[in-house]
Protein backbone atom coordinates (compact mmCIF):
# COMPACT_ATOMS: atom_id res chain seq x y z
CA UNK A 1 0.00 0.00 0.00
CA UNK A 2 1.21 3.25 -0.55
CA UNK A 3 1.85 5.36 2.64
CA UNK A 4 1.11 8.23 1.15
CA UNK A 5 -2.31 8.03 0.03
CA UNK A 6 -4.74 8.01 2.90
CA UNK A 7 -7.44 5.72 0.62
CA UNK A 8 -4.79 3.28 0.09
CA UNK A 9 -3.93 2.76 4.14
CA UNK A 10 -7.78 2.49 4.81
CA UNK A 11 -10.51 1.56 2.19
CA UNK A 12 -12.38 4.73 3.36
CA UNK A 13 -16.11 4.34 1.29
CA UNK A 14 -17.45 6.96 3.56
CA UNK A 15 -17.94 10.16 1.26
CA UNK A 16 -20.02 7.96 -0.84
CA UNK A 17 -22.40 7.62 2.59
CA UNK A 18 -26.22 8.16 2.27
CA UNK A 19 -27.69 7.50 5.20
CA UNK A 20 -26.44 8.18 9.05
CA UNK A 21 -24.26 5.35 10.01
CA UNK A 22 -25.76 3.59 13.29
CA UNK A 23 -24.27 -0.14 13.99
CA UNK A 24 -20.75 -1.49 13.66
CA UNK A 25 -21.69 -3.18 10.59
CA UNK A 26 -22.65 0.55 9.23
CA UNK A 27 -19.27 1.64 10.00
CA UNK A 28 -17.80 -1.58 8.85
CA UNK A 29 -19.57 -1.34 5.01
CA UNK A 30 -18.17 2.51 5.35
CA UNK A 31 -14.71 1.21 5.80
CA UNK A 32 -14.35 3.32 9.03
CA UNK A 33 -13.20 0.07 10.95
CA UNK A 34 -12.18 -3.63 10.14
CA UNK A 35 -13.15 -6.61 11.45
CA UNK A 36 -11.01 -7.48 13.78
CA UNK A 37 -12.25 -4.14 15.60
CA UNK A 38 -15.98 -5.11 15.71
CA UNK A 39 -15.86 -7.90 18.41
CA UNK A 40 -14.63 -5.15 20.73
CA UNK A 41 -16.91 -2.24 19.40
CA UNK A 42 -19.87 -4.36 19.82
CA UNK A 43 -19.45 -4.18 23.29
CA UNK A 44 -18.88 -0.45 23.29
CA UNK A 45 -22.50 -0.45 21.27
CA UNK A 46 -23.86 -1.81 24.08
CA UNK A 47 -23.55 1.03 25.85
CA UNK A 48 -23.17 4.02 23.91
CA UNK A 49 -25.16 4.95 20.63
CA UNK A 50 -23.44 5.90 17.24
CA UNK A 51 -24.71 7.92 15.12
CA UNK A 52 -22.43 9.54 12.27
CA UNK A 53 -24.85 11.42 9.67
CA UNK A 54 -23.81 11.72 5.88
CA UNK A 55 -22.30 15.71 6.28
CA UNK A 56 -19.34 14.51 9.12
CA UNK A 57 -19.26 11.12 7.77
CA UNK A 58 -17.79 13.10 3.68
CA UNK A 59 -14.77 15.13 6.44
CA UNK A 60 -13.60 11.77 7.22
CA UNK A 61 -10.03 11.01 6.18
CA UNK A 62 -9.14 8.29 7.93
CA UNK A 63 -10.60 6.68 10.99
CA UNK A 64 -8.36 8.30 13.55
CA UNK A 65 -8.08 11.73 12.09
CA UNK A 66 -9.11 14.78 13.99
CA UNK A 67 -12.94 14.15 12.57
CA UNK A 68 -12.99 10.45 12.77
CA UNK A 69 -11.80 10.39 16.24
CA UNK A 70 -14.53 12.35 17.55
CA UNK A 71 -16.77 10.26 16.16
CA UNK A 72 -15.83 6.79 15.54
CA UNK A 73 -16.10 4.42 18.50
CA UNK A 74 -13.39 2.90 20.11
CA UNK A 75 -12.96 0.01 22.05
CA UNK A 76 -10.96 2.16 25.12
CA UNK A 77 -14.53 3.57 26.33
CA UNK A 78 -15.01 0.39 27.88
CA UNK A 79 -12.30 1.22 29.72
CA UNK A 80 -13.34 3.60 33.10
CA UNK A 81 -10.26 5.71 35.43
CA UNK A 82 -11.55 6.17 38.48
CA UNK A 83 -11.53 9.63 37.99
CA UNK A 84 -14.21 9.29 35.81
CA UNK A 85 -17.67 9.96 36.43
CA UNK A 86 -20.88 8.95 34.52
CA UNK A 87 -22.28 12.52 34.94
CA UNK A 88 -19.53 14.48 35.89
CA UNK A 89 -20.74 18.08 36.15
CA UNK A 90 -23.48 16.78 38.45
CA UNK A 91 -26.82 17.18 35.87
CA UNK A 92 -28.46 14.54 37.77
CA UNK A 93 -28.66 16.21 41.14
CA UNK A 94 -29.27 19.94 40.00
CA UNK A 95 -32.49 18.74 38.00
CA UNK A 96 -35.71 19.66 40.12
CA UNK A 97 -38.01 18.31 36.94
CA UNK A 98 -37.12 16.54 33.95
CA UNK A 99 -35.77 18.19 31.32
CA UNK A 100 -34.74 21.15 33.65
CA UNK A 101 -30.65 21.40 35.35
CA UNK A 102 -30.46 24.46 37.77
CA UNK A 103 -26.89 25.25 38.46
CA UNK A 104 -27.04 28.99 38.52
CA UNK A 105 -29.19 31.68 40.06
CA UNK A 106 -30.44 33.58 37.21
CA UNK A 107 -30.34 30.91 34.42
CA UNK A 108 -31.36 27.26 33.74
CA UNK A 109 -31.06 24.53 31.16
CA UNK A 110 -33.66 23.22 29.41
CA UNK A 111 -33.61 19.85 27.81
CA UNK A 112 -36.43 18.69 25.43
CA UNK A 113 -35.22 16.03 24.04
CA UNK A 114 -31.70 13.90 24.75
CA UNK A 115 -31.13 12.55 20.93
CA UNK A 116 -28.60 14.18 18.55
CA UNK A 117 -27.51 14.56 15.28
CA UNK A 118 -24.00 12.00 16.03
CA UNK A 119 -22.76 11.25 19.28
CA UNK A 120 -19.61 12.38 20.34
CA UNK A 121 -16.68 10.02 21.62
CA UNK A 122 -16.03 12.59 24.24
CA UNK A 123 -19.55 13.84 25.49
CA UNK A 124 -19.80 14.70 29.12
CA UNK A 125 -23.72 13.32 28.89
CA UNK A 126 -22.82 9.84 26.81
CA UNK A 127 -24.54 8.01 29.69
CA UNK A 128 -27.77 9.87 29.21
CA UNK A 129 -27.74 10.54 25.41
CA UNK A 130 -28.81 8.45 22.72
CA UNK A 131 -31.88 7.22 20.76
CA UNK A 132 -33.61 5.83 23.66
CA UNK A 133 -33.44 9.01 25.29
CA UNK A 134 -35.95 10.14 22.87
CA UNK A 135 -37.95 13.41 23.48
CA UNK A 136 -39.81 15.32 26.62
CA UNK A 137 -43.51 13.90 25.92
CA UNK A 138 -46.37 17.28 26.07
CA UNK A 139 -46.90 16.32 29.81
CA UNK A 140 -43.23 16.23 30.80
CA UNK A 141 -42.17 19.24 28.55
CA UNK A 142 -45.46 21.33 30.06
CA UNK A 143 -44.15 20.77 33.53
CA UNK A 144 -40.82 22.15 32.44
CA UNK A 145 -42.30 25.22 31.40
CA UNK A 146 -44.22 25.76 34.45
CA UNK A 147 -40.98 25.30 36.80
CA UNK A 148 -39.42 28.07 34.42
CA UNK A 149 -42.71 29.93 34.60
CA UNK A 150 -42.92 30.01 37.86
CA UNK A 151 -39.40 30.56 39.32
CA UNK A 152 -39.27 34.35 38.27
CA UNK A 153 -35.79 34.57 39.22
CA UNK A 154 -34.76 32.78 36.08
CA UNK A 155 -33.62 34.99 33.34
CA UNK A 156 -32.07 33.23 30.87
CA UNK A 157 -32.89 29.91 28.98
CA UNK A 158 -29.96 27.38 27.99
CA UNK A 159 -31.49 25.11 25.30
CA UNK A 160 -29.51 21.98 25.13
CA UNK A 161 -29.95 18.56 25.49
CA UNK A 162 -29.46 16.09 23.22
CA UNK A 163 -29.58 18.54 20.74
CA UNK A 164 -32.59 21.24 20.46
CA UNK A 165 -31.91 21.51 16.45
CA UNK A 166 -33.37 17.91 16.25
CA UNK A 167 -36.63 18.91 17.55
CA UNK A 168 -38.93 20.12 14.55
CA UNK A 169 -39.76 23.44 13.32
CA UNK A 170 -43.11 23.26 14.77
CA UNK A 171 -41.92 22.19 17.84
CA UNK A 172 -39.48 24.42 18.44
CA UNK A 173 -41.65 27.48 17.72
CA UNK A 174 -44.25 26.10 20.23
CA UNK A 175 -41.43 26.51 23.08
CA UNK A 176 -40.14 29.78 21.70
CA UNK A 177 -44.17 31.02 21.62
CA UNK A 178 -43.92 29.53 25.70
CA UNK A 179 -40.92 31.22 26.45
CA UNK A 180 -41.55 34.63 24.78
CA UNK A 181 -44.94 34.46 27.18
CA UNK A 182 -42.77 34.50 30.42
CA UNK A 183 -41.99 38.27 31.49
CA UNK A 184 -38.86 37.42 33.31
CA UNK A 185 -37.34 35.74 30.53
CA UNK A 186 -35.13 38.01 28.62
CA UNK A 187 -32.68 35.73 27.01
CA UNK A 188 -32.45 32.30 24.95
CA UNK A 189 -29.90 30.78 24.20
CA UNK A 190 -29.44 27.40 22.05
CA UNK A 191 -26.57 25.39 21.95
CA UNK A 192 -25.88 22.77 18.87
CA UNK A 193 -23.82 20.73 16.88
CA UNK A 194 -26.48 20.26 14.03
CA UNK A 195 -25.17 23.20 11.94
CA UNK A 196 -21.54 21.52 11.25
CA UNK A 197 -23.39 17.59 11.75
CA UNK A 198 -26.25 17.43 9.70
CA UNK A 199 -26.48 21.56 8.28
CA UNK A 200 -29.59 20.65 6.07
CA UNK A 201 -31.50 20.44 8.93
CA UNK A 202 -31.15 23.97 9.88
CA UNK A 203 -33.07 24.77 6.65
CA UNK A 204 -35.33 28.16 6.74
CA UNK A 205 -38.25 26.88 7.75
CA UNK A 206 -35.72 26.09 11.60
CA UNK A 207 -34.49 29.22 11.17
CA UNK A 208 -37.69 31.14 10.80
CA UNK A 209 -38.98 29.09 14.04
CA UNK A 210 -35.56 30.64 16.46
CA UNK A 211 -36.91 34.18 15.29
CA UNK A 212 -38.23 35.62 18.55
CA UNK A 213 -38.53 39.11 20.37
CA UNK A 214 -36.24 37.92 23.06
CA UNK A 215 -32.03 38.31 22.82
CA UNK A 216 -31.47 34.81 21.22
CA UNK A 217 -28.40 33.34 20.64
CA UNK A 218 -26.82 30.32 18.62
CA UNK A 219 -23.89 28.33 20.09
CA UNK A 220 -22.28 26.28 17.74
CA UNK A 221 -20.44 23.55 18.72
CA UNK A 222 -17.30 23.39 16.56
CA UNK A 223 -14.07 21.43 17.31
CA UNK A 224 -11.71 21.10 14.10
CA UNK A 225 -12.00 23.73 11.12
CA UNK A 226 -12.63 21.37 8.92
CA UNK A 227 -15.74 20.89 10.37
CA UNK A 228 -17.02 24.51 8.88
CA UNK A 229 -17.79 23.44 4.97
CA UNK A 230 -19.15 25.40 3.05
CA UNK A 231 -22.60 24.04 3.60
CA UNK A 232 -22.50 24.19 7.50
CA UNK A 233 -21.39 28.05 6.92
CA UNK A 234 -24.50 28.21 4.81
CA UNK A 235 -26.86 27.52 7.35
CA UNK A 236 -24.70 29.60 10.31
CA UNK A 237 -25.91 32.43 7.61
CA UNK A 238 -29.27 31.34 7.71
CA UNK A 239 -29.57 32.06 11.60
CA UNK A 240 -27.53 34.89 11.14
CA UNK A 241 -29.63 36.91 8.64
CA UNK A 242 -32.50 37.01 10.99
CA UNK A 243 -30.24 39.00 13.31
CA UNK A 244 -29.30 36.11 15.65
CA UNK A 245 -25.40 35.91 16.20
CA UNK A 246 -23.14 33.06 16.92
CA UNK A 247 -21.11 31.95 19.29
CA UNK A 248 -18.69 28.91 19.10
CA UNK A 249 -18.02 26.55 21.82
CA UNK A 250 -15.07 23.97 21.37
CA UNK A 251 -13.70 20.92 23.72
CA UNK A 252 -9.85 20.76 23.94
CA UNK A 253 -9.14 16.97 22.83
CA UNK A 254 -6.13 15.43 22.16
CA UNK A 255 -5.26 14.55 18.26
CA UNK A 256 -8.71 16.68 17.53
CA UNK A 257 -7.01 20.30 18.65
CA UNK A 258 -4.42 19.99 20.90
CA UNK A 259 -1.60 21.73 18.93
CA UNK A 260 -1.37 25.43 18.35
CA UNK A 261 -1.39 25.24 14.57
CA UNK A 262 -4.84 23.19 14.91
CA UNK A 263 -6.55 25.61 17.66
CA UNK A 264 -5.30 28.71 15.61
CA UNK A 265 -6.62 27.19 12.19
CA UNK A 266 -10.47 26.41 14.47
CA UNK A 267 -10.63 29.52 16.30
CA UNK A 268 -9.37 31.62 12.52
CA UNK A 269 -12.70 29.64 11.00
CA UNK A 270 -15.00 30.63 12.79
CA UNK A 271 -14.00 34.01 12.85
CA UNK A 272 -14.08 33.90 9.25
CA UNK A 273 -17.78 32.51 9.34
CA UNK A 274 -18.36 35.32 11.46
CA UNK A 275 -18.55 32.76 14.64
CA UNK A 276 -17.46 34.79 17.66
CA UNK A 277 -15.39 32.07 19.58
CA UNK A 278 -16.73 31.63 23.21
CA UNK A 279 -15.50 28.92 25.18
CA UNK A 280 -12.88 26.42 24.88
CA UNK A 281 -13.68 23.26 27.36
CA UNK A 282 -11.44 21.60 29.80
CA UNK A 283 -12.77 18.08 28.63
CA UNK A 284 -15.34 16.77 31.57
CA UNK A 285 -14.36 13.70 32.76
CA UNK A 286 -17.50 11.29 31.27
CA UNK A 287 -16.47 7.48 31.64
CA UNK A 288 -14.05 6.17 28.90
CA UNK A 289 -12.75 9.09 27.66
CA UNK A 290 -9.39 9.59 29.09
CA UNK A 291 -8.05 8.96 25.34
CA UNK A 292 -8.85 12.81 24.60
CA UNK A 293 -7.65 14.12 27.88
CA UNK A 294 -5.22 17.76 27.74
CA UNK A 295 -3.69 17.99 30.84
CA UNK A 296 -4.79 21.88 32.12
CA UNK A 297 -1.09 23.01 32.59
CA UNK A 298 -0.91 21.77 28.42
CA UNK A 299 -4.26 23.74 27.53
CA UNK A 300 -2.48 27.14 29.46
CA UNK A 301 0.69 26.28 27.53
CA UNK A 302 -1.74 25.68 24.41
CA UNK A 303 -3.52 29.27 24.51
CA UNK A 304 -0.45 31.56 25.79
CA UNK A 305 1.17 30.10 22.73
CA UNK A 306 -1.87 32.08 20.53
CA UNK A 307 -1.56 35.16 22.67
CA UNK A 308 -0.10 38.15 20.04
CA UNK A 309 -0.56 35.96 17.17
CA UNK A 310 -5.06 35.55 17.21
CA UNK A 311 -6.91 38.42 17.38
CA UNK A 312 -8.83 39.10 20.17
CA UNK A 313 -12.00 38.56 18.73
CA UNK A 314 -11.23 35.01 18.10
CA UNK A 315 -10.43 34.04 22.15
CA UNK A 316 -12.21 31.84 23.99
CA UNK A 317 -12.79 31.98 27.65
CA UNK A 318 -10.96 28.54 28.58
CA UNK A 319 -13.24 27.08 31.60
CA UNK A 320 -13.27 24.25 33.75
CA UNK A 321 -16.52 22.77 34.43
CA UNK A 322 -15.67 21.99 38.53
CA UNK A 323 -16.90 17.91 38.69
CA UNK A 324 -20.13 17.40 41.05
CA UNK A 325 -22.24 20.56 39.80
CA UNK A 326 -20.11 23.54 41.03
CA UNK A 327 -20.23 25.63 37.95
CA UNK A 328 -17.57 26.55 34.97
CA UNK A 329 -14.61 29.04 36.13
CA UNK A 330 -11.92 29.82 33.76
CA UNK A 331 -8.75 28.35 34.10
CA UNK A 332 -6.96 30.77 31.58
CA UNK A 333 -2.99 31.49 31.61
CA UNK A 334 -2.26 33.53 34.14
CA UNK A 335 -0.27 36.69 32.60
CA UNK A 336 -0.19 38.66 36.10
CA UNK A 337 2.04 37.87 38.87
CA UNK A 338 3.11 39.64 41.78
CA UNK A 339 7.08 40.14 42.51
CA UNK A 340 9.38 39.72 45.72
CA UNK A 341 9.27 43.62 46.19
CA UNK A 342 5.29 43.10 46.02
CA UNK A 343 4.85 44.70 42.69
CA UNK A 344 2.63 43.33 40.01
CA UNK A 345 4.76 41.99 36.80
CA UNK A 346 2.96 41.01 33.91
CA UNK A 347 4.25 39.12 31.13
CA UNK A 348 3.88 40.01 27.50
CA UNK A 349 3.37 38.27 24.69
CA UNK A 350 7.26 37.53 23.99
CA UNK A 351 7.72 36.13 27.45
CA UNK A 352 9.35 39.17 28.62
CA UNK A 353 8.46 40.75 32.26
CA UNK A 354 7.56 44.25 33.29
CA UNK A 355 6.95 45.58 36.59
CA UNK A 356 3.92 47.87 36.81
CA UNK A 357 5.01 50.93 38.63
CA UNK A 358 1.95 51.93 40.35
CA UNK A 359 0.62 48.60 41.04
CA UNK A 360 0.95 46.75 44.09
CA UNK A 361 -0.25 42.84 45.17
Amino acid sequence: MDSKNPESRHPRTASRVTRTLRTVTDLLEAGLVTPAQAPALDQVAQQYATAIPPAFASLIESPDDPIGRQVIPDAAECAVDPTEDPDPIGDDALSPVPGIVHRYADRALLKPLLVCPLYCRFCFRREHVGPGGGVLDDAALGRALDWLRTHTDIHEVVMTGGDPLMLSPRRMRAIMTALEGMAHIHTIRIHSRVPVADPERLNDEMADALETTRSMWLVAHVNHARELTPAARAAIRRVQARAIPVLGQSVLLRGVNDTPEALEALLRAQVAARIRPYYLHQLDPAPGTARFHVPIREGQRLLASLRGRVTGIAWPTYVLDIPGGHGKVPIAPGYLHEGPDGYLRVEAPDGTIHRLARERG
